[in-house]
């Protein structure tokens, strides 16, 4: 693999999941394990000190917790984007954490080469969401009443609809015009005509607003 090495902080409770994280990491070229934390307050710590480029944390731990390690390295202006690997999809879990600032979310059922071209398009700033975590964020958004599309919106296209759904599994551009066979230029330009076309900013606001209209289906393959 090419390109600079993506510097991990592991933050994990449990030993035997840091276990299998590390393993996993320092097996695949391209990625470096610097430290491991038991705890959110060891997290902050460490990612204060050894400035990785992205932080696998872990919610629910004793003491300081995940949410709030995140809200701390967020005010004290570290540059680690923030990956949450959790068993952990309820409301009360993905909000809390997606407001204090994690650039994505994933459980930990995901597929070992989803978490790394998760983790490779985290390091780049994309925000990567599970299915299931974008239909929550739709769910949260119906309840705040915002306003329905205009009936005479555009729809998008069938290739429109390809490229979004290899977006939702956590494609990076690179791989969805592999997989599609056409230029990464092409791809980025059908994201900004999806962006348009559905009133969005990014791509996990993309992929969560096609999930609400009906155009995605949580756990749905792409082509």
């Amino acid at each position: 693999m090419t390109g600079p090495v993506i510097r991990l902080l592991i933050a994990d409770d449990h030993p035997v999941v840091r276990d299998g994280l590390r393993g996993m990491f320092t097996g695949e070229p391209g990625f470096e394990v610097l430290a491991e934390a038991a705890d959110g307050a060891e997290a902050v710590r460490l990612a204060e000190t050894l400035r990785p480029d992205v932080v696998l944390m872990d919610l629910r731990m004793p003491g300081t917790d995940g949410v709030t390690a995140i809200t701390r390295m967020a005010e004290r202006g570290l540059p680690a984007r923030v990956l949450v690997l959790t068993t952990y999809d309820t409301d009360s879990d993905v909000l809390p954490a997606i407001e204090a600032g994690a650039t994505g979310y994933l459980l930990k059922d995901a597929l070992q080469d989803e978490l790394f071209r998760a983790v490779r398009a985290a390091a780049r700033g994309e925000s990567v969401l599970s299915p299931s975590v974008a239909a929550r964020l739709m769910s949260r958004m119906r309840t705040a009443a915002r306003p329905a599309p205009p009936r005479d919106e555009e729809p998008l296209s069938p290739r429109e609809l390809e490229v979004l759904g290899l977006v939702a599994r956590g494609g990076t551009n690179r791989e969805a015009a592999a997989r599609l066979f056409i230029s990464e230029a092409t791809v980025k330009t059908h994201l900004l005509h999806i962006y348009g076309k559905l009133g969005v900013n990014d791509r996990a606001a993309a992929v969560a607003a096609a999930f609400d209209r009906g155009l995605l289906r949580p756990n749905s393959k792409s082509p």
